[in-house]
């Protein structure tokens, strides 16, 4: 298998976003005055699709156009990459194109575009690196790279995968995209088949992919997940998002076609790489969305960096951090979980009532092993951390090696951490580390009769009869 990297192609742009407190109009007019905090600068476009990839832990090069080496947009914008980024940069005519979102109370309240202009001809590093790609993503954001390199891309989709994400300012997918990846109103615009159900979304897809001689269209559809079509196929595959998310979609489809084109990068079929896409764009809103990446160029209100590490989408410390920004209240549970019942769901729903997330700490299979004995678990652990997350009422799921989530815990410090019983909060020795921190611990009854014992119990005997 070609082992050369995932090669992100695209529209390089740089997002800024203003954040602060709006409690007064200014006096010379009826505009509210926002009070500055903080400042967060993140790459845009095919540079968030690239960052995201490389969280993947894949080899990335961006191929892009970043503008001359002295301007302070383009030089932000590329700053922002990281290390975990290599650009192979197109000249620019223009500059990075910057968008800016002003925002009070985490709402945007106004966006300020500048910049642009257009790329040029690829040199030798560029060809090079499309050369050796294992896989190409292709992050159009209607500004002209793609357009540049369309021959060179049209080549490779015969080699390798091509995973192409439209914009409707752009050209349409080369012949022989494995993957196209529009979203409903994208497909909508590009097909011009009428409605609004699942069968109109995926005969637009299906007509999609004739079109542009794409081997698969998956339209996304937002929190409902994603349907994979064919030209060919009666039948679409429709990929539900495991659980409803509430937060900002920005940068959504750019999490989703970029986990995509790594999946295929390591050899997935396009129905498995949907299915990953579906999960990871879910995990990225419900972190916070393209507002919390963390990125090493950030700074707050009085001029010092913010430099904390970025964290992968669906991480439960991105959470916690999106959910304290907005002041809420994080709350977390943990145990076993190994085969999951009433009486377990009937807890996590409680516990989701609580606060403003569900962050649910899961023994690993060896401490399972240690706590309950040979034989258990009887559900290994990526099963079980699957199962949880699909329920509505859990945000995160994370494990822990340990025979205590102790350890976990001082890392999320977590504002209430609930437990199933009938002991008191002090009883529990997580109380104490909780109170550390101003935490609190809650204990919830349990539901009479059920208990994965119980259940083992009963499914043993049912088995020898």
């Amino acid at each position: 298998m070609n082992r050369g990297p995932l090669v992100v192609v695209g529209d390089l742009l740089l997002d800024e976003d203003i954040e602060g407190e709006a409690t007064r109009l200014a006096p010379d007019a009826p505009a509210p005055v926002v009070d500055v905090s903080r400042v967060r600068r993140r790459p845009g476009g095919a540079g968030l699709a690239a960052l995201l990839a490389a969280r993947h832990g894949a080899e990335v090069v961006l191929v892009a156009a970043a503008g001359p080496g002295d301007h302070e947009d383009g030089a932000r914008a590329r700053r922002a990459l990281g290390d975990g980024v290599r650009l192979a940069g197109l000249p620019l005519d223009g500059t990075v194109p910057v968008k800016t979102r002003v925002l009070a109370g985490g709402r945007p309240l106004v966006r300020l575009d500048r910049g642009g202009g257009t790329p040029g001809s690829p040199d030798a590093e560029v060809l090079d690196a499309l050369r050796s790609a294992r896989a190409v993503l292709v992050s159009d954001y209607g500004r002209g790279t793609a357009d540049v390199l369309r021959t060179a891309l049209g080549d490779l989709a015969r080699t390798v995968p091509v995973v192409w994400d439209p914009h409707p300012r752009g050209g349409p997918p080369v012949p022989g995209t494995r993957l196209a990846t529009p979203n409903a109103a994208e497909a909508a615009l590009f097909s011009r088949l009428p409605g609004t159900s699942l069968r109109a979304h995926a005969d637009r897809g299906a007509d999609l992919a004739a079109r542009w001689e794409a081997t698969h269209v998956a339209v996304t559809l937002g929190a409902r997940g994603a349907l994979l079509t064919r030209a060919d196929a009666a039948a679409p595959l429709f990929v539900p998002a495991v659980r409803a998310t509430t937060g900002d979609p920005c940068g959504a489809g750019d999490c989703f076609a970029a986990t995509a084109a790594a999946a295929l990068a390591d050899g997935a079929l396009p129905e498995e790489a949907v299915e990953r896409a579906v999960a990871a764009a879910a995990a990225f809103v419900a972190a916070g969305g393209a507002a919390a990446v963390r990125t090493p160029d950030q700074t707050l209100a009085d001029g010092t960096s913010d430099t904390r590490a970025p964290a992968p989408p669906g991480d439960a410390a991105a959470l916690v951090r999106h959910i304290r920004a907005r002041g809420g209240t994080v709350v977390a549970t943990g145990g076993c979980f190994d085969l999951l019942h009433a009486g377990h769901v009937r807890l996590l729903e409680s516990a989701g009532r609580i606060g403003d997330c569900l962050i649910v700490c899961v023994n690993s299979d060896a401490s399972v092993a240690r706590l309950k004995g040979p034989g258990r678990p009887l559900t290994p652990l990526a099963d079980r951390m699957r199962v949880l997350a699909a329920l509505a009422s859990v945000d995160a799921v994370v494990a822990f090696d340990e025979d205590t989530p102790e350890r976990l815990l001082a890392t999320l410090r977590p504002d209430v951490w609930v437990k199933g019983g009938d002991y008191t909060p002090d009883e529990l020795p997580e109380a104490e580390l909780l109170r550390g921190w101003g935490g609190q611990t809650v204990v919830l009854p349990y539901l009479d009769g059920r208990s994965t014992t119980s259940l083992a119990h009963r499914a043993a005997r049912s088995a020898v009869r």
